[in-house]
């Protein structure tokens, strides 16, 4: 029986939990800071000085050192910059705000995910057992060499580890070209230069005297990002502000790569030089590279006009795959760059993950919306205001709506979610603008031509990017009623994504405007929010007042989905070292898809059914490629009678061979591409076509995709192979049915009943 004395010791035990559980509820939350760059040398004590510096950040919100010392449960001291913590929300609020602050998670428990592209692929899991698949088979590409002309590379970053890679292979006779930031290479990144005269040359000599452009470091991060997506190595527990938590990694993980830094701070709008490109080739060439990738480019050129296709063309005759995307001016038609034949071109996608954000309207409509940006700070509904309404008395309307830089007035704005058009500028420009404007949150709304695309940014503030349909209903909702409020919920991952992959609507479309008798792009590949590596110079944002730094960031455009497709590149390269470039290049276009993950056709951004101009041949298919059964063969005579046919003339052939050359008389049409493209019909029209067999003995029968208004033929029908390397020609008879069709899609498969070797049929201008 208790005492009187133990009843009054009980009861204020339990007083006390009672005022901590109501008053002042404990949770155990993760600061996270960004990343550690110790350089060589570091030591016990450094990592001690660390944890003292979290103990006093902290200690300046608690109130006290020992305080802090007693709520910390870890202190991230080697590569993470952070700390673990139990805290109170107020505080875990207050810590978020501070400007050095990535993002204060709650510790919640969770299961590892990829970082996820190359599952969609079936790469790993998803339906493929270990051993089928390509990244297995072809030993993660190891040894392989890799190189990507870009904005140069973080060393530092976990993606570029050398954990369990064995010696830089023999043959590369590259360097790695230091600084005085201490950049170093290793067994992974093997290889490092900077090329700046070109750009030197346009800027002004004065330019390259600032340290930061006599480096290959990347201080702009998109080179990062895209060589850690060719070839990064396995690093576990990457994420976008605690979202897509899993293991990244490249294409091609334990392939060698090596960085040609040939892009620069933006002059005019440029930002790499033909100049520096063309150097950086001839240099990549003689350093042994065996794939290179560029996720650059511009308007399409005449071949001789174009120094990358100049550079690429000597690439691909010393057996050098080379990789460019394919451009982010789409929807638009006819803006297709990198055109030329020996160029693998690749055109965005989607994955089937999002990174959801949604809209709440007090009317009950719910919107699907993407970002990476924090809460709201309460869990309610919030005023909405349109930009129109928040605008200056000087802005214009125009200008307000797109959510330009001083056009939005803070009185109006404050303590509302602002609703702004997507355009003009930055979609996280805009949100620092609803951010300085004291807004609580930005719904971002695409336009028409902008139609499903969603795009998940670090913005400012709360935000939600939604499409136009839905953007049209928020906007008619506040036009509704004289006091429109709702709510932004914080981002979450979504996985399994009905209709993956759809085309990215900036993704540069066909035709092809040098040589329409070349379908490109040639495939399409992940091109959107896709997480990887990122510098550890520059913020999320770009921002220079913005503090965070992050190791991996989420980057969409052509330029993400082309180091996905040389990753690929790399793994076939291990796994068929004597295969040519163009027979790498067949296998990964002739095994693409053209059906999404519930068997539809791939859409295009304003849900129609997206054509060859827009992915080529499709969607890569990794595991496919590897064993094709048969390809399209070019070699250097084919790509020279390919110039001949065009109107170059001996003297030019000679210069950009090397030596004499003989034309030979050829039909562009016969040019032996994996796809068969007709610009303009009339009447009928024979092609040939030549494939050889890189897989067992087998009997192809050919089936065809015949669209309306045509009659196709394939003579053969039946190609019969004995052996490895042996080539078989056929004709395509393409005639008209019915004059006047516009511009339609085909197919031709040819199958042993193991392999699908798939080309698109292309026919434009169909006349009688």
């Amino acid at each position: 029986m208790f005492s009187r004395n133990n009843l009054i010791f009980l009861f204020i035990i339990v007083f006390s939990l009672f005022q901590v559980s109501v008053f002042a509820v404990k949770k155990s939350y993760i600061v996270y800071l960004g990343s550690h760059d110790h350089g060589e040398g570091v030591t016990e004590a450094d990592f001690d000085r660390v944890t003292e510096t979290h103990h006093e950040f902290l200690q300046s919100y608690l109130g006290s050192y020992e305080k802090a010392k007693d709520a910390m449960i870890y202190s991230y001291t080697r590569n993470i910059n952070g700390f673990a913590a139990i805290l109170e929300e107020k505080h875990a609020s207050q810590i978020a705000e501070h400007p050095n602050v990535v993002s204060v998670l709650l510790n919640r428990g969770r299961k590892l995910h990829t970082t996820h592209s190359w599952e969609f692929m079936s790469m790993e899991q998803n339906g493929v057992t270990p051993s089928e698949s390509l990244f297995r088979k072809a030993r993660y590409g190891e040894d392989t060499i890799i190189g990507n002309l870009d904005t140069g590379v973080w060393p530092e970053s976990p993606s570029f580890r050398d954990e369990g890679i064995g010696p830089i292979p023999s043959r590369w006779k590259g360097t790695c070209e230091g600084d005085i930031t201490g950049f170093r290479c290793n067994r992974k990144l093997i290889g490092a230069r900077y090329f700046n005269r070109g750009y030197a040359a346009y800027a002004g000599p004065k330019t390259i005297q600032n340290h930061t452009l006599n480096t290959a470091r990347d201080y702009e991060g998109h080179g990062s990002h895209t060589l850690s997506t060719i070839g990064g190595n396995f690093v576990q527990g990457a994420n976008i502000f605690g979202l897509g938590n899993g293991t990244a990694k490249g294409g091609s993980p334990k392939a060698r790569v090596a960085t040609y830094k040939v892009c620069w701070p933006p002059i005019d709008g440029n930002e790499c030089f033909d100049a520096d490109i063309m150097a950086a080739f001839d240099m990549a060439i003689h350093d042994g590279v065996d794939v290179l990738s560029l996720s650059l480019g511009g308007s399409a050129f005449n071949y001789f006009e174009d120094g990358l296709s100049i550079s690429a063309f000597h690439a691909v005759k010393k057996g050098i795959t080379v990789l460019c995307s394919a451009g982010n001016s789409g929807p638009t038609p006819a803006t297709v760059s990198n055109i030329a034949p020996w160029i693998l071109t690749v055109a965005a996608s989607t994955l089937d993950r999002e990174f959801h954000t949604g809209v709440q309207l007090h009317n009950g409509q719910r919107f699907k919306g993407a970002s990476l940006s924090k809460a709201l700070p309460e869990n309610k509904l919030y005023p909405l205001i349109s930009a129109a309404e928040a605008k200056l008395a000087e802005a214009s309307v125009e200008d307000a709506i797109l959510c330009m830089e001083g056009t939005i007035d803070p009185k109006k704005a404050r303590g509302q979610i602002l609703v702004c058009l997507r355009g003009e500028t930055a979609r996280v420009e805009k949100s620092l603008v609803a951010f300085e404007a004291g807004a609580a949150g930005m719904i971002l709304c695409n336009d028409m031509t902008s139609g499903n695309e969603l795009i998940s940014d670090p913005h400012f503030l709360p935000t939600s990017h939604i499409n136009y349909e839905d953007g049209v209903a928020v906007y008619a909702y506040i036009n509704s009623t004289k006091n429109p409020l709702g709510y932004i919920h914080p981002p979450i991952t979504k996985l399994n994504i009905k209709h993956s992959p759809s085309m990215a609507t900036f993704s540069s479309r066909g035709p092809n405007t040098i040589t329409p008798e070349i379908l490109k792009p040639d495939v399409t590949a992940p091109g959107v929010n896709i997480i990887a590596a990122y510098s550890g110079a520059v913020s999320p944002t770009e921002m220079e007042f913005d503090k965070r730094r992050v190791p991996f960031i989420t980057m969409s455009g052509t330029s993400m989905s082309c180091p996905h497709v040389a990753g690929i590149v790399g793994l076939l390269k291990t796994l068929h070292p004597d295969w040519s470039p163009s027979a790498i290049k067949s296998a990964i276009m002739t095994t693409a898809r053209t059906r999404d993950n519930t068997a539809k056709p791939i859409l295009d951004n304003n849900n129609m059914k997206a054509t060859p101009f827009a992915y080529g041949s499709g969607h890569i298919r990794p595991n496919r490629a590897m064993d094709p059964g048969l390809v399209y063969e070019l070699n250097i005579n084919d790509y020279l009678n390919f110039l001949c046919f065009l109107g170059y003339n001996k003297t030019q052939i000679k210069m950009f061979s090397g030596n004499h050359y003989h034309c030979h008389d050829i039909n562009i049409l016969d040019f032996n591409y994996p796809s068969i493209t007709v610009p303009k019909l009339y009447g009928s029209v024979t092609l040939t076509r030549k494939l050889k067999n890189v897989g067992p003995p087998g009997t192809y029968v050919a089936s065809l995709r015949v669209p309306k208004g045509l009659f196709i033929f394939v003579e053969p029908n039946i190609l019969k192979f004995d052996n490895i390397g042996e080539e078989k020609s056929f004709k395509v008879i393409i005639e008209v049915a019915r004059s006047g069709v516009a511009t339609v899609f085909g197919g031709l498969t040819w199958s042993d009943g193991k392999h699908y070797v798939r080309s698109p049929i292309v026919v434009g201008g169909v006349k009688g």
